[in-house]
């Protein structure tokens, strides 16, 4: 295994040697390609997944089929809902989808668990991200509440845009993001469009003025 994946996460790189070696022989590195669902509602959490390249998207279900979207998993961090579901010895209940091609250490739940019971600078590293994640999932309550819908979908046009200023996602797909209609996203591009902000296309967006759009969003106290 390569021994340089440890640097990539913060706190890991001050793991005793002892330690490092046994979560070096203890996990492995894995690919998965763009659309792969990892984990699913009701399935047990095996493995704690610390992502090296690509992104993973967790959204949840509702009975009525609504689908929620509640964060991304970026090279170099974890699964809050994997850490949770490990530490409470539940099962999933959202999904997780490989959004592009995903290259990642899986760390089994044995070394897990034994290296979280023995290792300080281990059940640091994971009690860290752990809590950075739930604030973050509280960030995405607060925008949800009392957050007006053309800033978050400014400050999300603005997050998902690739190097070339595209976001590549329907009407309908940034509704999932959003918690809301597609009718909802389809009238706030258009009033964005009139602002000349942005220009649309059929399935993508393309920012025109990402400086209206943060203007936008700092004004009203939003996220970047």
């Amino acid at each position: 295994m390569e021994e340089t994946w440890i640097s990539k996460f913060k706190g890991l790189s001050r793991l005793p040697a002892d330690i490092r070696k046994e979560l070096e022989a203890g996990s492995k590195i894995i690919s998965v390609p763009a659309g792969t669902q990892i984990f699913a509602p009701g399935q047990t959490a095996d493995n704690l997944w610390l992502l090296l390249d690509g992104t993973v998207k967790v959204q949840q279900k509702s009975d009525t089929g609504r689908e929620v979207f509640l964060y991304r998993v970026h090279a170099g961090e974890s699964c809050v809902l994997t850490t949770a579901c490990m530490l409470a010895f539940e099962d999933y209940a959202a999904e997780g989808t490989s959004e592009t091609d995903v290259k990642a250490v899986a760390i089994p739940r044995k070394t897990f668990d034994e290296l979280v019971a023995k290792s300080p600078v281990f059940r640091e590293f994971v009690f860290t991200a752990y809590s950075r994640r739930i604030t973050d999932l509280f960030t995405l309550i607060d925008d949800i509440v009392f957050q007006r819908m053309d800033v978050r979908l400014a400050s999300r046009l603005l997050e998902l845009a690739d190097d070339d200023g595209i976001v590549h996602a329907t009407h309908a797909v940034l509704g999932t993001e959003l918690g809301t209609a597609r009718e909802v996203i389809s009238r706030t591009l258009s009033e964005f469009h009139r602002r000349g902000w942005v220009e649309q296309s059929r399935g993508e967006v393309r920012l025109i003025d990402k400086d209206g759009l943060e203007r936008m969003v700092k004004s009203a106290g939003g996220h970047l």
